[in-house]
């Protein structure tokens, strides 16, 4: 057994290789065309070779035959190419005879790893073959009945293995999404067999609510990511033969629907007959939400819309009767489900020119008198509405809810919005957004400082709304602004007198997310000259205070941090003040005082324990690095005006960012991915604009920079390693260009302090460059490098500052290849440098960019 095993692994290994070196991501497993060799046909052609493979599943003990199986996949996923035409329906012929003898002798898949593995296998068939193909195979009929019993088992065992689920829906998934395309004449049968896959999925998913309910199971509803992908799936599955699916389907929704009305008015309230009542509504909603949505991938008829719109009527029908007992009870399962209907609903019906004769309101006009979509967008706000009014303390259902009203704000066409900002919901919440109509956004004593994150997306949504037919009015805007007015007065009055610490952080907290979601809905020059106004002077001092006082405290300063970062944002040219103001230089002065604050408190710190090191420091470095960015590269400061005028705020932030960077360990800025797609874009930013601040650090600054550059050229990260060769881009050039300064005119020939400083540094540290160098040679020649352009920038510069170094790693890397390879790689680098000239660099780099 134990040579059996290698030999199977063996194999498995072969037929898993790369042949063709495209590195395919291994977790997109449903793609996979295996690149066999063509002189490996003949072994493929003999039909003794899948026979070998299945007599080996048959035959081994389950260890041993799921390998077997693991290599049938792989032959199932052989590349068409590799057979002629009849060859391939031979080999597929062959490939199926193995299906049905498994699937008539199942004994073997009651062990998990050979189900899981069959699953796969049949999932690949379908990948690498037509559907008209597997209709032409001999077998078909038999063969794709017992795969419809063998799938309908699996789904009624539903605590089974879901993730080998998958793959079976996915087989069903494309076989019914390839119906349309088929030209064969032979039957092809899946408009017998998906309604009764359809069926077997929904039925038992409703049989599995009582059982977990009584027995305290885990939920699968709560696997929310799984019960989506699944639906997804299904949903195509659904739309063949989509009459008997919605029979069933209303069949089903009348009768829970019914029993759940019978339990609500009966005397004895029986709240787990309820419980389960509400989860098999829960999940009859997703069925419909998961349907109507398929309808986008599967052809349509009229017939088809209008049973949308019968079933679609019996979930309006439910949100009126939930929403009936508020605020008493309410189910956090059917209200989820209840918010993925509306979006799969809004994303098929809503907004689109087409729709508005679709058959689907036909139905709804009848019964519910909804006749167009604009009567269903005011349904939907509304439901928003009394969502945030009554389930203010239910965390999953509201960030869902306001997920929704995010989505429907984007608001794509822009009619959409237009006839949005006309409901008298939507007008209610812009006139009224305070905790007094929205306990969500309550910030009393029981509510966690974390627990306030989704104000934002909130007023972000909100926000955007109110933009629609606003203007330039500040009247409008102000009222729009008068409860966080209202907030950031009470805040100056606690700073200013007895200061009840807690209430004040909580209401500051709130603030800066409420703000920051402002902040983000306004991309243009008048809107966001109306928030500055309204922030500035008044109240950005509050925030300078609260960064003064609570810097040990993430959770107050990281809002604020963040609403400052948002804020030196120039996204759509907003930040485009006029040119006779000096907001831009004002709002950069105090996002200055911010940072030099909150950098030196927080080095006051000390050394801190590894698991604080990121919450309580490099997580705020990493945003006040983010928004210096966002400053620096803005365009609305000119930075030269600091130094004229004789003002320090410039060079002091530039001294902060030196004083939290050598607080931080090179490992460390590597590490955590927020540290360092901050910090390498702003040190790309700082070498573009301000190498005379580079030149004037001390040598071991310097050093400290050069060796993050040096470290970051190698990650696998590739904003951070492109941000590297940028910086070391700028570096060079600038150094190149003070050399060739002094070796021209006389007049030239005082070099600047600068570049003076600058190069008597890298005199005393000739390695530095050469290292870098030979990692990005090393990096093009035996890596898979993924950002070949931006490698190439630097390098030439490198090059021709160290020519001598350049000819010894060349013959390095040429002796240390294979005899075959040497004279191939000297060749490649005699490519690289034809008809680059010495000495110029600007001139050059295009020419050898292209080599």
């Amino acid at each position: 057994q134990s040579l059996a095993v290698q030999l199977l692994k063996l194999v498995l290994n072969c037929l898993n290789f790369d042949f063709i070196g495209n590195s395919a991501d291994e977790s997109a497993d449903d793609l996979c065309t295996v690149q066999i060799p063509t002189n490996w046909r003949t072994i493929f052609l003999e039909p003794e070779t899948l026979d070998l493979f299945f007599d080996l599943y048959h035959s081994l003990p389950p260890v041993l035959s799921q390998l077997a199986l693991s290599c049938l996949v792989q032959f199932a996923s052989t590349r068409r190419s590799l057979f002629s035409n009849p060859e391939r329906a031979k080999y597929l012929g062959n490939l199926t005879k193995g299906v049905k003898q498994i699937l008539e002798n199942p004994q073997g898949l009651s062990d998990p790893g050979n189900y899981h593995e069959f699953c796969r296998f049949l999932a690949r068939l379908k990948t690498n073959y037509q559907l008209g193909e597997l209709v032409m195979v001999k077998d078909y009929p038999e063969v794709i009945q017992l795969i419809a019993n063998f799938t309908i088992t699996s789904l009624q065992h539903w605590e089974f293995a879901p993730n080998s689920v998958h793959y079976l829906l996915t087989l069903w998934q494309r076989l019914v999404a390839s119906v349309p395309f088929v030209k064969t004449a032979g039957p092809h049968l899946l408009d017998t067999y998906a309604p009764e896959i359809t069926k077997a999925y929904i039925t038992s998913r409703l049989e599995c609510v009582p059982v977990v309910i009584r027995d305290g199971l885990e939920d699968p509803l709560d696997d929310t990511a799984t019960v989506f992908q699944q639906l997804e799936q299904l949903c195509t599955v659904s739309r063949c033969e989509y009459e008997k699916t919605c029979t069933l389907l209303v069949q089903l929704f009348d009768q829970n629907a019914q029993n759940y009305q019978k339990l609500l008015h009966s005397s004895s309230r029986n709240p787990i007959e309820i419980t389960v009542q509400e989860g098999r509504l829960a999940w009859l909603v997703y069925f419909v939400g998961a349907f109507v949505g398929g309808r986008l991938t599967y052809t349509s008829t009229d017939e088809h819309d209008a049973m949308d719109g019968e079933l679609s009527c019996r979930v309006f029908q439910l949100i009126s009767l939930m929403d009936a007992q508020l605020p008493q009870s309410s189910n956090e399962k059917v209200e989820l489900a209840i918010l993925w209907f509306m979006d799969q609903f809004r994303k098929t019906y809503v907004g689109d020119q087409l729709q508005h004769t679709s058959k689907v309101y036909a139905r709804m006009s009848e019964v519910l008198g909804i006749t167009d979509d604009n009567h269903v967008l005011e349904t939907f706000m509304t439901k928003i509405v009394t969502n945030l009014k009554y389930r203010g303390r239910c965390e999953p259902v509201i960030s869902r809810t306001l997920q929704f009203l995010n989505d429907l704000s984007v608001g794509y066409p822009f009619c959409l919005l237009k006839r949005l900002v006309k409901i008298e919901a939507v007008k209610f919440m812009l006139q009224n957004h305070t905790s007094k109509q929205f306990p969500f956004l309550d910030i009393g004593g029981d509510c966690r400082l974390s627990d306030l994150r989704c104000r934002t997306v909130f007023y972000t949504a909100l926000t955007r709304l109110l933009m629609v037919d606003l203007g330039e009015d500040e009247e409008e805007f102000e009222n729009f602004m008068l409860p966080l007015t209202v907030s950031f007065e009470s805040v100056a009055r606690i700073f200013n007198s007895s200061f009840e610490q807690e209430e004040a952080k909580r209401l500051l907290v709130g603030l800066a997310r409420d703000l920051r979601g402002i902040a983000c809905a306004l991309n243009t020059k008048s809107s966001y000259s109306l928030l500055f106004g309204w922030l500035y002077p008044a109240y950005i001092s509050v925030l300078q205070r609260a960064i003064e006082l609570w810097y040990r405290e993430p959770a107050c300063t990281t809002p604020i941090l963040k609403l400052m970062a948002e804020f030196m944002q120039n996204r759509s040219q907003r930040l485009n003040f006029d040119g006779s103001s000096p907001n831009g230089i004002l709002l950069f002065r105090e996002a200055s005082k911010m940072i030099c604050t909150y950098g030196n408190q927080i080095l006051s710190l000390g050394t801190l324990s590894k698991d604080q090191v990121y919450p309580l420091k490099l997580k705020g470095i990493s945003i006040c690095y983010s928004a210096l960015k966002s400053a620096l590269c803005g365009n609305y400061v000119s930075f030269g005006v600091f130094k004229l005028y004789g003002d320090n705020h410039f060079d002091n932030v530039l001294q902060a960012f030196v004083k939290m960077l050598l607080s931080v360990s090179h490992s460390d800025l590597l590490q955590y991915r927020k540290l360092s797609q901050s910090y390498y874009p702003l040190l790309e930013c700082l070498t573009q604009d301000h190498m005379s601040f580079i030149t004037s650090l001390e040598p071991r600054v310097f050093f400290y920079i050069l060796t993050s550059i040096s470290e970051g050229l190698t990650a696998v990260d590739t904003i951070v390693s492109s941000s590297c060769c940028a910086s070391l881009d700028y570096i060079v050039t600038y150094l190149f260009k003070h050399l060739s300064k002094g070796k021209k005119t006389p007049r030239c020939r005082e070099i600047s302090q600068d570049g003076q400083r600058l190069l008597h540094f890298m005199q005393q540290n000739p390695d530095v460059l050469q290292q870098m160098m030979s990692i990005l040679l090393n990096t093009i020649i035996f890596e898979d490098c993924r950002n070949q352009w931006s490698v190439s920038r630097p390098l030439l510069g490198l090059i021709l500052l160290n020519e001598k170094y350049f000819s010894e790693l060349r013959a390095t890397l040429i002796t240390s290849q294979p005899d075959n390879k040497r004279e191939v790689l000297d060749q490649c680098f005699r490519n690289l440098m034809e008809g680059v000239e010495q000495n110029l660099l600007v001139k050059n780099r295009d020419r050898y960019v292209h080599n």
